[in-house]
């Protein structure tokens, strides 16, 4: 008996450290969202957060809700147009741990940076860890193995790519403005 309540009990830890992941991902993403609209705004940059391709299978108009099916695999989060007419394209990350493994950009993200950085982009990850945020160069986040030894990134290797979080959101925008090189 007691070891199937400390399965439940894991069970139910496992769910709610998702759920508590997941929560998170979608607030960071709100706090860019709100940078992206800031910049807009002043006429800095316009980029928008990409949708994920899915279709509708079933809708409950009675409920709100819909039962969807992913069409494809997820491509970068957002993609815009800085003020000197540069392409941006980034993946927004975020953990609760002290660190950012480099396997959570799916092969199809990476592909889509990649490609995007070899044509002369403006690529990054825009990373949240804990509660400091980041916005990391391609070529950095790329090559995290050979730069740091392993692969994943932890808040004291990321420091020199800290931005500010302000009443505006997650200012990602400022190491761009202050030189930090991001495309080729």
């Amino acid at each position: 008996m007691q070891r199937k309540r400390k399965g439940v009990v894991r069970k139910v830890d496992k769910k709610l450290t998702a759920m508590k992941s997941n929560a998170q991902g979608h607030l960071f993403e709100d706090l860019i969202k709100m940078a992206c609209g800031y910049y807009r705004e002043k006429g800095k940059a316009i980029i928008e957060k990409m949708p994920e391709p899915f279709r509708v299978l079933k809708k409950d108009r009675n409920r709100g809700t819909a039962l969807i099916q992913f069409t494809a695999h997820a491509q970068p989060d957002f993609i815009g147009t800085l003020k000197n007419g540069k392409t941006i394209i980034f993946e927004a990350k975020c953990t609760l741990t002290d660190r950012l493994k480099q396997e959570i950009i799916t092969e199809t993200q990476r592909k889509a940076l990649e490609q995007h950085f070899s044509m002369g982009a403006v690529v990054g990850i825009c990373a949240g860890i804990k509660d400091n945020y980041y916005f990391i160069p391609w070529a950095v986040w790329r090559d995290m193995k050979n730069l740091y030894g392993h692969k994943y990134m932890t808040a004291t290797e990321a420091e020199k790519y800290k931005v500010r979080f302000t009443g505006n959101g997650v200012m990602f925008l400022d190491l761009i403005e202050r030189g930090v090189k991001y495309g080729n």
